[in-house]
């Protein structure tokens, strides 16, 4: 983020934005990248047009026709789903959902603490790649987004920081 961006965040919420750039500018066929609590609300977008400080700090390759909060429906949605799915199939938790389309895929990973990362990517992406990275960010991000952090991610998304 941007010096202006990070003033007033703790240095864990800094953290999660610089590895969710890390992954949209690493990862080859990342379009966008975002991160959603268990009731649905966006945490951490790589939209640029979400607000000015990401736009400077995350810049996705050819994201999708939507928004951030779009994004954010359609992987809390695909998460419920899934969730539910699983209930019934007696499946037990579901670890990562893929929606594979003709012009891009969809992925879907659970965090920890019942928030989820969702990655958008190019129909010509490693698919192995992506998830792989998915996993670093999870495995990195599970502990850190603890109460505070996601109440911290939410008033930045608000207020535009």
């Amino acid at each position: 983020m941007t010096a202006t961006g990070t003033f007033g965040l703790s240095s864990e919420a800094r953290n999660l934005q610089w590895l969710l750039g890390n992954l949209v500018e690493e990862v080859p066929g990342v379009r966008s990248v975002a991160v959603v609590s268990s009731d649905g609300l966006l945490l951490l977008s790589s939209d640029p047009g979400q607000n000015a400080a990401q736009a400077a700090a995350v810049v996705p390759r050819e994201g999708p026709k939507g928004s951030a909060a779009d994004l954010a429906t359609i992987i809390s949605g695909i998460g419920s789903l899934t969730i539910g799915a699983a209930g019934l199939m007696d499946g037990g938790g579901v670890k990562q959902t893929m929606v594979a389309m003709d012009e891009g895929s969809l992925f879907v990973m659970s965090i920890s603490d019942g928030s989820l990362l969702g990655v958008h990517a190019t129909p010509d992406c490693d698919m192995s790649i992506v998830a792989y990275h998915m996993a670093l960010f999870v495995g990195r991000a599970g502990h850190v987004l603890t109460p505070e952090v996601r109440s911290e991610l939410r008033k930045s998304m608000e207020s535009g920081l």
